[in-house]
């Protein structure tokens, strides 16, 4: 059922904005900020918890920002992780100035999640970058799936998706990076046949080379080994960029996960890799969310609005 929403559209850089969900023109300003960023193909308003998690933190000091990327929508197929945390940072220093005396959450679903752990983790500056990415003071991933682990499901399925992949392998080793896939062939192994995909952003997602050696987005999988997770989970503690700790809510009838997955064996595995430095990083309201599906569309959204509520209260 179609609805509208109160709230304040942000120009949070140029080009880019965040929407900030309050529940009248009129209510006071809250202090602390939840920031919200989708997966791919996602923008404003299409992951449905969004306005649950909103209604429930009306009575609250938290307020919610559904922050928009040049990766949002259509964007994703050219964009790539680094430019996505840089705007992020970019968003985070903005709400700092409207509220600085308020904590920042910064929250991804899906894809999003690679966008967390990718701020988390990574060199801070970037190399060849100016900007400093701020320190958050918590951070949540949603449905932190595998895109490789589900792509090759995919290709496993029938040969013609197989074929498909086969030549989009070729074309992203001999083509330039920013040079456009074949639509046809990119549709073929399950993407959106209205979107153009860059061999780059193909081959960080599809991870041709993984698990021996993981392209930027492969975070999630499920056979990465303990080198890997030391890389990018065990290296959070160190980079300093959350005060709190990383929570993880796995769906638990995600539609993008493979049956095979244990993932309450996966989510321990990135405990112990988040924790092994002696700092604990690892938050205790991550888990499974009972029977909910990939975007929490339905079941298991109470569960998730309430965990996450937890979280928040306790920062």
């Amino acid at each position: 059922m179609s609805k509208s929403h109160s709230g304040t559209l942000h120009e949070y850089a140029p080009r880019l904005t965040a929407f900030e969900f309050t529940p009248t023109c009129n209510s006071p300003k809250k202090q602390h900020s939840l920031l919200f960023v989708g997966g791919l193909t996602d923008g404003l308003l299409t992951v449905p918890y969004v306005s649950a998690l909103t209604q429930a933190l009306e009575g609250t000091e938290w307020t919610v920002f559904n922050v928009l990327l040049s990766s949002s929508y259509h964007g994703w197929g050219v964009e790539n992780l680094n430019t996505d945390i840089t705007e992020i940072a970019q968003c985070v220093n903005f709400v700092r100035g409207l509220k600085p005396q308020g904590k920042i959450v910064l929250m991804g679903h899906s894809t999003g999640s690679q966008d967390v752990l990718h701020y988390l983790h990574s060199p801070n500056p970037l190399p060849g970058s100016l900007l400093t990415r701020p320190v958050l003071d918590g951070a949540i991933m949603q449905a932190p799936v595998s895109d490789r682990e589900f792509m090759l499901h995919q290709v496993r399925s029938s040969q013609e998706v197989r074929s498909a992949y086969d030549q989009l392998v070729h074309f992203a080793k001999v083509q330039p990076p920013n040079a456009l896939l074949p639509l046809d062939l990119t549709a073929t192994v399950g993407w959106p046949d209205n979107t153009g995909i860059s061999c780059r952003r193909f081959w960080s997602l599809a991870s041709p080379e993984s698990p021996e050696r993981p392209a930027e987005d492969d975070l999630f999988s499920s056979d990465l080994g303990d080198g890997r997770l030391k890389e990018t989970f065990g290296v959070v503690a160190e980079r300093g960029l959350v005060k709190g700790k990383l929570a993880a809510l796995y769906s638990g009838n995600d539609e993008y996960a493979l049956p095979s997955v244990d993932k309450e064996a996966l989510l321990e595995r990135w405990k112990e890799a988040a924790n092994a430095g002696g700092m604990e990083k690892w938050s205790e309201y991550s888990g499974v969310i009972p029977g909910a599906s990939h975007n929490v569309n339905g079941e298991g959204q109470d569960w998730l609005v309430e965990r996450v509520s937890q979280y928040l209260d306790s920062l």
